[in-house]
Order: C-alpha cells, then sequence, then structure tokens
C-alpha cells in the first residue's frame, strides 16, 4: 500500500471513529473529512472533486429521500399509533404477548418505512403500557431489545427497509425482487430463532409479578387516552397506493428500462398531488436532509479510497489469506458484522461494498450481497450505538421516567449489552449458513 491508499484510507478509518465516538456531531465529522479530501485530492491531483462527485450514487440519495418522506406521510396518517394500540390490546397486556406482538409488529413496519419515524411513534406506547402495568428492569430491557433487533431484520428483509439493501438496490447490484425472495426468508428465520431463544430460555417476565385486573386496567386507560385518535384514510390510502405502485414497479420493471430511483421519484411525484402543500411542508420541514448529506459526504470518503486504489488492494489481501474461498467468505462476512458494530450500518455498507464485489466476481453474486446485507444487520444488533434507532431507544426511556423496583428505569449500553450480542450471533449464523448452502 503506497502513501496516498494509506493517507486516504486512515482519513476514512478516523471519520467513522470520530463519527461513532462523537454521534451528535457525525455529520460535521463527515463533513470536515470530505471537503478535506475533496482539497487533499485536488491538489495533489490523484483526483478531481469533479471525478469524486461523479462517482456518488445519486440515485442511492433519491431512493433515501423519497423514503423518507414516505415515513413522513404515513406517519402523519396517525397509522402507527393504532398499530401500537392494536399489538397492546392483542397481546392483553401480557408479558409473553407483549413482547411477541410488538416484536412481528415492528419487524413488519420497518421492512417499509423508516426504523426512527416508527419507533418514534410506537414506542411511546409501549412504554406508557408498561408504565401502567408495572415492570422489571429485566423484562424492560429485554422487551426494548428484542423490538430494536427486531427493527433491524425488518430493515433487512426488503430493498427498501433500510440502507444497506436500498444501496444494493440503488447500485444495480440485485434487482428487488432477487433481494427480497432472498432475504426476507432469511431475516424470519433469524427472528423466529431469536425470540425462541428470548420467550423459551431468557424469559424475560421471570419474577414479574402479572394481575389480569392490572392489565385490564392499564388497556381500558389506554384505550381512553387513544379514543380519539383515528387512522387518516385520506393520508393513508394514498401513501398505501403509491408505495404499492412503487413496488409493483420495483419488481415488474426491468432496470435497464426505468432505474429504481426514477421508479422511487415517480411514486413521490404522486403522493405530492395527492396532497400537495402536506408533502411541500413535510419536505421542508419533516424529512431526514441529515441523512442524505451524511451519505453524500461518507460516499466522496468512499470514492476517494476507491479512486486510490485501497480497496483493490485489500480484495487482493482477502484473496491471499491461506484458505479456501468459502473460507475466505466467512472471514469477509464476520469482519464486516465486526466492523459495521463498530461503526454502524450505513458506514459499514459503504465501506465493504467494493471488496463484496470483487468477491461476487468468483462466488454467486446474490450470496454475497445477501449474507453482507445479513452481516451488517447484525453488526447493527451488537451494540446500542450501532442500532440506528438504538440512542432514540435510549431517550425515549429516560424520558418515559418508569419506575423499576423503586429506581428509574433505564436502557444504556451495558443493559442492552446481552441483548445484542444474542441478536448478533443468531443474524450472523443465519446469514453465514445461508452463505455457505448457496456458494
Amino acid at each position: 500500500m503506497n502513501g496516498h491508499q494509506l493517507a486516504t484510507a486512515l482519513v476514512l478509518l478516523l471519520a467513522l471513529v470520530a463519527q461513532a465516538v462523537l454521534p451528535r456531531l457525525r455529520l460535521l465529522v463527515v463533513t470536515t473529512a470530505a471537503v478535506a479530501t475533496i482539497i487533499a485530492s485536488s491538489l495533489v491531483g490523484h483526483v478531481s472533486a469533479g471525478v469524486l462527485f461523479s462517482q456518488v450514487p445519486w440515485d442511492v440519495l433519491v431512493i433515501v429521500v423519497v423514503l423518507g418522506l414516505f415515513s413522513e406521510f404515513l406517519a402523519e396518517s396517525r397509522a402507527f399509533g393504532v398499530v401500537a394500540l392494536w399489538a397492546a390490546k392483542r397481546s392483553g397486556a401480557r408479558a409473553r404477548p407483549l413482547v411477541l406482538t410488538f416484536v412481528v409488529a415492528m419487524y413488519l413496519v420497518s421492512g417499509v418505512v423508516n426504523n426512527l419515524t416508527a419507533l418514534l411513534l410506537v414506542l411511546p406506547v409501549l412504554l406508557n403500557l408498561l408504565k401502567l402495568l408495572g415492570t422489571s428492569q429485566r423484562y424492560l430491557t429485554w422487551t426494548l431489545g428484542a423490538v430494536l433487533v427486531a427493527c433491524n431484520l425488518g430493515g433487512a428483509a426488503t430493498p427498501v427497509g433500510d440502507f444497506p439493501a436500498i444501496l444494493l438496490l440503488g447500485r444495480g447490484s440485485m434487482t428487488f425482487s432477487d433481494y427480497l425472495v432472498r432475504a426476507a426468508p432469511q431475516t424470519m428465520v433469524a427472528l423466529a430463532v431469536f425470540l425462541g431463544v428470548v420467550l423459551v430460555l431468557v424469559r424475560p417476565e421471570k419474577g414479574l409479578s402479572e394481575s389480569p385486573l392490572n392489565a385490564r386496567l392499564a388497556l381500558a386507560t389506554m384505550s381512553a387516552f387513544h379514543r380519539n385518535v383515528r387512522v387518516d384514510r385520506g393520508l393513508l390510502v394514498p401513501g398505501v397506493l403509491a408505495l404499492a405502485g412503487m413496488v409493483a414497479g420495483w419488481l415488474v420493471l426491468p432496470a435497464a428500462w426505468v432505474g429504481p430511483e426514477v421508479i422511487a421519484w415517480a411514486g413521490a411525484v404522486a403522493l405530492w398531488w395527492a396532497r400537495p402543500a402536506l408533502a411541500e411542508l413535510l419536505l421542508r420541514k419533516r424529512v431526514d436532509v441529515e441523512a442524505a448529506l451524511f451519505l453524500l459526504c461518507l460516499f466522496i470518503l468512499v470514492g476517494a479510497v476507491r479512486a486510490a486504489g485501497t480497496f483493490e488492494v485489500a480484495g487482493r489481501a482477502l484473496e491471499a489469506l491461506p484458505m479456501s474461498p468459502r473460507g475466505q467468505v466467512v472471514v469477509f462476512l464476520v469482519s464486516a458484522a465486526v466492523l459495521t458494530g463498530l461503526f454502524s450500518a450505513g458506514p459499514g455498507m459503504a465501506a465493504l461494498l467494493d471488496v463484496a464485489e470483487r468477491l461476487a466476481a468468483k462466488h454467486p453474486p446474490a450470496a454475497i450481497y445477501v449474507g453482507l446485507a445479513l452481516s451488517v444487520c447484525a453488526g447493527s444488533s451488537l451494540f446500542l450505538t450501532a442500532a440506528t434507532a438504538g440512542p432514540l431507544t435510549q431517550a425515549l426511556t429516560e424520558r418515559a421516567g418508569l419506575k423499576v423496583d423503586g429506581a428509574t428505569g433505564r436502557f444504556g449500553f451495558f443493559d442492552f449489552a446481552p441483548v445484542g450480542v444474542l441478536g448478533f450471533s443468531v443474524i450472523l449464523a443465519v446469514g453465514l449458513g445461508f452463505v455457505m448452502v448457496a456458494l
């Protein structure tokens, strides 16, 4: 590795470490690193700013922004609050069914909309119910932790659920249908195994005293509190129809005819016309532009590393490992999971996809790409800071002020750790099993 390759790799690594250590300043960190990289590359003459910007996958950013609009539109319909109340009633406010219903509900919702938006509207209902029922620290930790793992799995189940899958779709690495039929079953298996271990072996409700009368009173209170909450069909129906049209387009239209980003754009325009004033307001004030800017800066950093040839060096080093080709794939996927746990899903996937493409040239591409998506999902479930919605869940829990054993209920880094290790192990094992069968 020459000096230029080492320098670009070091800048990317330092930026990833800093944004992981300082999550509140992550946008400033990656923006500073991207600007410094552009200036340095232009001055040294290795690659111009125009080349770096031309390598940015703008189609991916378009899809990210469009899906953000859909998430906010559906959130305005109050559908998530109704789903949360339905899950509470369906469980009968009993400890074990409560975990099951909320975990399954969040898995399904996260396959379609942004995790942060869904959790922001669903978690308060769950936390209020736990406050009314009374809970233990053990039950609180495992319930919220299981919900987070389910969100990660739901996001990995579809090509539009989370950034790693969106990146595969936007870059044309996999089609919508190819990813869906391979990834969705694997995430379902992982969720079933994870829930089985939690409910049968861990048993978070152990030692928790349950009262049928208290459960009925809690549900009655929740129902009274939300009695005026109704789904706004005028928002929900156009949102669902536009999203269904996008999915149909991704499934039916060949990417050579119409790219996935064009289909997403068309869906956004259709939704925009359904409620123009509201869509304008959401785009200006609620859609997460920060995520798009963060990814733009990240793509510039990764592009500089790619232009320097660093990923080629990493790929050759992987291929030079004294083991079978299948063993090299395993090393790559395990390393991807660990790195994602340290740096989070977005940076991890963006940086690793170039190495994955090198492996995909020698192995079945679907196995490599879906295996990488599941490894990234496993890594994002390892630590509370790696999970997309981990800090949000922690903040909402602290704000709820639950009383647990005479103290305030908590959901911090070390509280989540046992749940994270279990989720990481199960998801990674399922992903590796899928890849070994597919190779």
